[in-house]
């Protein structure tokens, strides 16, 4: 809890990007609709080959925050999104938050993760809803969240999941909305730098912190609303199929990177 009278410990959100020049707009238009816009920004350009840095640039200058944009050039969310916290760290981030370049957080998603930390919460995972600019079926809305919250119970209950090292439950993860302390993160090793068809890097992460703390929760409060692309893209099987232990790989590897 912060004490009155004292400047609240300063958020920084991170957000991977890899050729997102069609949509990142909206993104950041998004950010910068929160009601608390007292963040910083650190978009990671993951070598991206189109605008989508030209585009961070032109936000960054009428922007309601400070924006920083950095590049990784090795592929992959787990090792953008490494990048992005240890760049916001080393910068004097004390909380972290994350969301993906093609999502859209909600107006008051800052404000919840702020309330998750301010209730000692040292890894919180929200919620995932579709965008609704994307004209979602019914499916879309309500089978596939449902399908996905009985595929989270299950995960629970996996072997690999109850170890006794771990001091929390398993909870449902997406990397797309994550909110951690800095000091979990760098103590519980961060987000794995390994290749998109590699591990799911927001499961590991949330693993590693399950090994250092007990203070992990599922928040419902922090929504953020992602794209269908590689849905629609692969189909509802292949993508449960995908988030399932990569399960389902793609034999072009372009396609890995519909994300």
């Amino acid at each position: 809890m912060t004490a009155p009278g004292t400047v609240a410990p300063p958020i920084w959100a991170v957000v991977p990007a890899y050729n997102e020049e069609a949509g990142i707009g909206a993104t950041l238009a998004a950010l910068a609709s929160q009601a608390d816009t007292g963040f910083v920004l650190v978009v990671v350009d993951n070598a991206s080959t189109d605008a989508t840095a030209c585009i961070v640039r032109r936000f960054a200058a009428t922007a309601p925050f400070p924006v920083h944009l950095v590049r990784e050039e090795e592929r992959g969310t787990g090792a953008a999104a490494d990048t992005g916290f240890r760049y916001a760290v080393a910068h004097g981030a004390a909380l972290l938050v994350r969301t993906d370049a093609d999502c859209l957080p909600a107006a008051d998603w800052i404000a919840a993760a702020r309330g998750e930390f301010a209730h000692g919460t040292e890894m919180a995972c929200g919620r995932s809803l579709p965008r609704h600019d994307e004209d979602p079926s019914f499916a879309e809305r309500h089978l596939l969240p449902a399908i996905v919250r009985v595929t989270a119970l299950y995960g629970r209950y996996r072997a690999e999941h109850r170890h006794p090292r771990f001091r929390a439950p398993y909870v449902l993860c997406h990397g797309h909305n994550l909110a951690i302390t800095a000091a979990l993160y760098l103590r519980c090793g961060g987000t794995p730098r390994t290749p998109l068809e590699g591990p799911p890097e927001d499961v590991v992460l949330l693993n590693r912190a399950r090994e250092h703390s007990g203070r992990i929760a599922r928040s419902e409060q922090m929504v953020v609303h992602t794209s269908l692309r590689r849905l629609r893209a692969w189909g509802a099987r292949r993508t449960l199929l995908w988030c399932w232990d990569r399960r389902y790989r793609p034999t072009d590897p372009k396609q890995v990177h519909v994300r």
